[in-house]
Order: C-alpha cells, then sequence, then structure tokens
C-alpha cells in the first residue's frame, strides 16, 4: 500500500524519526548547545512576527511620521468691514499650516454686522473663532456659556487684534469747515450716523463724541451731555446701521458730515470713491477683539487649528494685510513701516475703553434704557 494512500501513516514514521533525531543530537554535547540556539532563534522569530501583525491591525497605532492629517475646517464668524482683510490673510495660514502639519484647512466665513453675528452664534450658528466689533458682544457670547472666562487673556493685547479711530468725513472739499468734533454742534451742520441703540458702530461714534465733550468740559458729564444733545439735533434721523449711515451720505447725499471708522474710509477710497475726511486729534481707540468658542471647537475637535489661525492673525504677516485695508496694526513693528506710519496719523489724546470704566460701565451710564443716550434724545423737539 503506498504512502499517499495512507498519510496518516506516514506522519507517524516522520515524527519518529524526528524524535530518534532529536535523541541523537542531546546525547552530544554540542547538540544541545545547537538545540538552545534553535529554539531561541525560533521564539524571536515568532515574537518579531507577533509585534508586526499587531502594529498592521491595531486602529490606534500613531500616524507613520510625515503622513497627512485628516481635513479639518474652521468657522470664523466676523463683522462686516473685517471681510476683505481676512480672505487676503486666511490662504497665507492654509498654506502654513499644510507646509508645517500636513493637514489642510478649509473654512466657512460668515460676515455681518457685529450685533447680529454675536446673536447668530448664541442662537446656534457654531463658529470656532469670533472677531468682533465690541468686547461687549464677545462678552454676550461668554455670557451664554460659550467661550470661557478669561478669555481677553488667551491672546496678546488682551485680545485686540485690529482697531481703528472714528473719523469725521465731509463733503469734498469740506465747505462746512468740519475739523473737530465740536464743530458738529453748530447751526446748519446736517451730520449722519447710526442709533447706537442697534448698531454697534454707532456706540462707537458716540463714545468718540462723548470723549472729545467730556474732555472739553473738563470731565463735566453735565456739560458733555449738553454738548451732545446740539449735536444730536444736527442729525435729521438716526439710520439702523452704520451701512445705512453710509449709503445715506454717498448715494443718497445727505448731511454735510458723516462719522465712520478711518478704516472704512480708507476701503472706500481705495475702491475710487472720492472721500474727504478728518482725524480728530481727541479720538477713542476703536478695539476688535478676537475670541475662541471654547464650547464649539471641543465640540468639532478644531481647538488646536483655531488657536493655531488665532495666533497667526498677530504676525506681521497677518498684521500687514490688515494695514493695507485701513485697520491700524497693533503689531509695532508693521505700524512704524513708513507706508503705514504716514497713512495712520498719530492721535495726539486716545481714549480707551477702559479709560471709560469697561463695557459694563458704558451700557450702564450711556445706553441701557432711560440712560445718557435716552436722556439726550428727550431733549431734542424734532
Amino acid at each position: 500500500m503506498s504512502l499517499r494512500q495512507h498519510p496518516l501513516k506516514n506522519t507517524k514514521l516522520t515524527i519518529k524519526a524526528i524524535a530518534n533525531l532529536f535523541s541523537n543530537i542531546f546525547s552530544h554535547k554540542w547538540g544541545r548547545k545547537f538545540v538552545s540556539f534553535f529554539l531561541a532563534g525560533a521564539l524571536i522569530s515568532v515574537t518579531m512576527a507577533a509585534c508586526t501583525a499587531t502594529t498592521e491591525t491595531s486602529p490606534n497605532a500613531p500616524q507613520a511620521a510625515g503622513s497627512a492629517k485628516k481635513d479639518v475646517e474652521l468657522t470664523l464668524v466676523s463683522f462686516a468691514v473685517t471681510k476683505q482683510a481676512h480672505e487676503a490673510i486666511i490662504p497665507k495660514f492654509v498654506e502654513k499650516w499644510q507646509k508645517e502639519q500636513n493637514q489642510k484647512v478649509t473654512f466657512k466665513q460668515s460676515y455681518g454686522g457685529s450685533g447680529s453675528q454675536t446673536r447668530a452664534v448664541i442662537d446656534g450658528l457654531e463658529a470656532d473663532v469670533v472677531h468682533l466689533a465690541l468686547a461687549g458682544d464677545t462678552s454676550k457670547i461668554e455670557k451664554a456659556g460659550l467661550i470661557d472666562k478669561g478669555w481677553e487673556q488667551e491672546f496678546p493685547n488682551e485680545a485686540i487684534v485690529s482697531k481703528s479711530v472714528a473719523a469725521l468725513v465731509t463733503r469734498e472739499g469740506n465747505p462746512k469747515n468740519i475739523k473737530e468734533w465740536s464743530d458738529l454742534e453748530k447751526d446748519g451742520i446736517s451730520l449722519i450716523t447710526a442709533d447706537p441703540k442697534t448698531s454697534g458702530v454707532a456706540k462707537w461714534n458716540f463714545l468718540a463724541l462723548w470723549n472729545a465733550a467730556s474732555k472739553k468740559a473738563g470731565n463735566n458729564d453735565d456739560k458733555a451731555q449738553e454738548a451732545l444733545v446740539k449735536v444730536f439735533k444736527n442729525v435729521p434721523i438716526l439710520t439702523k446701521d452704520a451701512r445705512e449711515a453710509t449709503d445715506a451720505f454717498f448715494k443718497q447725499g445727505q448731511g454735510d458730515a458723516l462719522i465712520n471708522y478711518e478704516n472704512e474710509i480708507i476701503l472706500a477710497g481705495q475702491k475710487g470713491q472720492k472721500v474727504t475726511y478728518v482725524v480728530p486729534d481727541v479720538n477713542i481707540s476703536i478695539d476688535n477683539p478676537i475670541a475662541i468658542v471654547d464650547k464649539n471647537v471641543a465640540k468639532h475637535g478644531t481647538k488646536e487649528v483655531a488657536e493655531a489661525f488665532v495666533k497667526f492673525l498677530y504676525t506681521p504677516e497677518a498684521q500687514t494685510e490688515f494695514a493695507k485695508l485701513g485697520f491700524r496694526p497693533v503689531d509695532e513693528t508693521v505700524a512704524k513701516e513708513k507706508k503705514f506710519a504716514d497713512l495712520y496719523p498719530q492721535v495726539k489724546q486716545l481714549a480707551t475703553v477702559k479709560d471709560l470704566g469697561g463695557w459694563g460701565a458704558i451700557n450702564k451710564k450711556f445706553f441701557e434704557d432711560g440712560a445718557i443716550f435716552d436722556k439726550i434724545q428727550a431733549q431734542i423737539k424734532r
């Protein structure tokens, strides 16, 4: 009977032969050493094979060095006038992050009035980063539980990443000779501005007026209020927002003067609009904060890239883009460049929100129902 027909019998013979071979080997000293080496080598081979198999199948194994990370998306919510600056800055950050981290970043962007953007985030717009017109708006998002307390200390300059000042825009040639805030108190002057009860920009406008009037009156609130009654008597109608005010002045030809951000006026000039304006020596620093929306970045897993983007906005490269489009740079090296030093004249007396007690005190004193702005309006007969 052939071996092919009886494989089991053949296997038994083979095993017996192997056993005899090992018996003969063990009968010699050198044989025992050989087997020891053989078994050790076999054990190492099996262990290496097991490790290789584990590395290849482990779902938590780290990425190989240099391998691309999963794409990430950031949502930036900002106030309208920053749109062009961010559109110039974002591609630079995306390129830098791809080069350094081997990860593709895409951005969703939303622009609008600072107040409406604030409400949208609170109501569910899942922003990772917010860049708003005033810290008071950012604080509202904090109070809604979306931003952690202490956000002002997370980034340089108390989280102020862009800034401007208030400018007085006049008709070509400035026929009414309007050069400073007190000129707006004169009879026969028509001023266009928005309502600070509905517009963030208009709050800055009001504070610029109040700061100048208060300083001129020796910090006497009653006299400052009297001065602003004269100014607002010259406002034919308070527009809902800064955009409506700008349209009323430029497109509809209303008014002798318009109060607006310096950056908006510079940008209008760059777009071909003929503008005549002056930046009064007594002014207010219009500071725009940046913040990470902590609750949303935790949900999206975007904290690392969100922090990197915000930090990038402070770099000379990003600040140069802000400066090109009308914002006064917060980076001193950029601010000292001749082209920007010439574009942005130094303001002799520049007040800050902190000088006025902070946004909590400001809103209570000026803008809450029954506060100073309402009292001024009550004294005006239209």
